[in-house]
C-alpha cells in the first residue's frame, strides 16, 4: 500500500503542477486509479468515487482520466469489444496477460520488450512511439469453473444415455 500512497501523492502533485484544481473527487478518482492491481474501467472507477462522493459526476471521470492521460501519468488498455481499461501505477506500455472468459487484466513482467522495440526500430526504419504485446487466455478461475461446467455436461448427457 505504500507504493500507492507514493503515487497518489505523485499524481496529486503532477496535477496541481500543471495548473489542475484536486477536487476531492478528482483526488478520489486519482486514488483509485493509483491503488488498483485491476485496471479498472470508466464505470468501475466512477462507481468507487461515488461511494464516498455520491454527487460525482461521469463526465468528472473521464475529464481526470482525459488530463492524465494528456499528462502521461495513465495507460489507457483498449480491447476489442470491452470498455477501455486504465493503469495509474504502470502508465506505460507494458505486456498483460488478459482472460478472454472474465476480463481480467494481468500485469506482466517478462524479458526486456524495450529491446525488442530497439530491434523492430532499427531493422524498419520507424520510431517505435508505444507498443502492445499481450497475452490472451483462460485464468486459472475460469479455467476452473469451465472444467466444473464441462464436468457437469457430460454428466449429464452420460444421465440422458441412462434414462430409458
Amino acid at each position: 500500500m505504500f507504493q500507492a500512497e507514493t503515487r497518489i501523492e505523485e499524481l496529486i502533485s503532477k496535477l496541481r503542477e500543471q495548473g489542475y484544481r484536486v477536487t476531492p473527487q478528482r483526488a478520489a478518482v486519482v486514488r483509485v486509479l493509483a491503488s488498483s492491481q485491476e485496471h479498472p474501467s470508466v464505470e468501475q472507477i466512477y462507481d468507487s468515487v461515488r461511494v464516498d462522493f455520491p454527487m460525482t459526476s461521469l463526465a468528472t471521470v473521464y475529464k481526470t482520466l482525459a488530463v492524465l492521460k494528456d499528462m502521461g501519468e495513465v495507460f489507457e488498455l483498449t480491447i476489442a469489444g470491452q470498455s477501455s481499461r486504465y493503469d495509474g501505477c504502470r502508465p506505460h506500455s507494458h505486456p498483460h496477460l488478459i482472460c478472454v472468459e472474465c476480463g481480467r487484466i494481468t500485469d506482466l513482467d517478462i524479458a526486456p520488450v524495450g529491446e525488442t522495440c530497439e530491434k523492430v526500430a532499427k531493422r524498419t526504419g520507424y520510431r517505435i512511439l508505444h507498443h502492445r504485446h499481450d497475452f490472451f487466455g483462460v485464468c486459472p478461475d475460469c479455467a476452473g469453473d469451465s472444467e466444473h461446467r464441462e464436468e457437469a455436461h457430460v454428466g449429464a448427457r452420460a444421465q440422458q444415455r441412462l434414462v430409458p
